[in-house]
């Protein structure tokens, strides 16, 4: 059993534009997932479709599935997902800049609900993102882009996942940063069994610290497969890699991109 399937889901925005079309997709529990595609391809709303986040942005699933732990989600609402193990750390990093990265942990310590106490976790997070612990005092606001995108990371930690989604945490980030946080949450990943969904535009970083990926296009889930499968996809590398073919503009009156997978 998957730990999340999404089965043929639809999602609309005021009843009219189509975000989402038919996306299929599965985490299996343990693993490290993959969603690429450009600005606009869907990846944004398919994750706040799983996380319960679409009202607010009056967005709606039409049609479709959405299972967690082999539960229909669909009535849930987003307190409710997250007692359940599933996490989202939105887009822009979203940390409360006037609190300090303690008082940021303990907002999202579940109280009651947890299992472990709120030392042993912010303990936890600290010994994951130790430049955290040196700024600990300090206002979230005067953090650096890459400290609040930790931040980020180690609050989500704090209500205990079983499934953490993250929506483009290398944005703005340099690429060694990047590189530190995705080998950070490969750590996390194989000593916590913690699944892990990731949306991201940067492919090259996504695929290679993940074990599978699907690619959506204009809402549609194009290609799935193995990261290091995908990775050698000539159109992969061409589109997302930047590599592939080149093409000589002055030698062509028109130049359509060459996708096999629409064809």
């Amino acid at each position: 059993m998957s730990l999340l399937a999404l089965n043929n889901v639809e999602v609309a925005y005021d009843r009219v534009f189509l975000a989402i079309k038919g996306v299929s997709l599965q985490v299996e529990e343990g693993s490290m997932v993959a969603l690429l595609g450009a600005n606009g391809a869907g990846k944004s709303t398919t994750l706040k479709t799983i996380s319960g986040l679409l009202a607010p942005e009056r967005g709606a699933v039409r049609r479709g599935q959405v299972s967690f732990l082999g539960q229909d989600i669909a009535q849930r609402s987003a307190p409710e997902r997250v007692r359940m193990g599933l996490v989202h750390v939105l887009e822009g990093r979203r940390v409360f800049e006037h609190l300090t990265p303690d008082d940021n942990l303990l907002a999202a310590y579940p109280g009651r609900h947890a299992r472990r106490s709120f030392d042993e976790l912010r303990q936890q997070a600290y010994a994951y993102f130790p430049r955290l612990a040196e700024r600990r005092r300090s206002k979230a606001g005067y953090l650096s882009g890459g400290e609040q995108q930790m931040l980020a990371i180690a609050r989500a930690l704090m209500t205990e996942p079983r499934l953490v989604m993250l929506d483009e945490p290398s944005l703005g980030l340099a690429p060694v940063l990047v590189k530190e946080i995705f080998a950070i949450l490969r750590k996390i990943n194989r000593e916590h069994k913690t699944s892990v969904l990731l949306v991201e535009q940067n492919a090259k970083a996504a695929l290679d610290v993940v074990d599978h990926a699907y690619l959506i296009e204009n809402g549609n889930i194009v290609m799935s497969g193995a990261a290091a499968v995908l990775e050698q996809n000539p159109d992969i590398q061409e589109f997302y890699l930047g590599g592939g073919e080149r093409v000589d503009y002055h030698a062509v009156k028109h130049y359509r991109r060459r996708k096999r997978w629409l064809a």
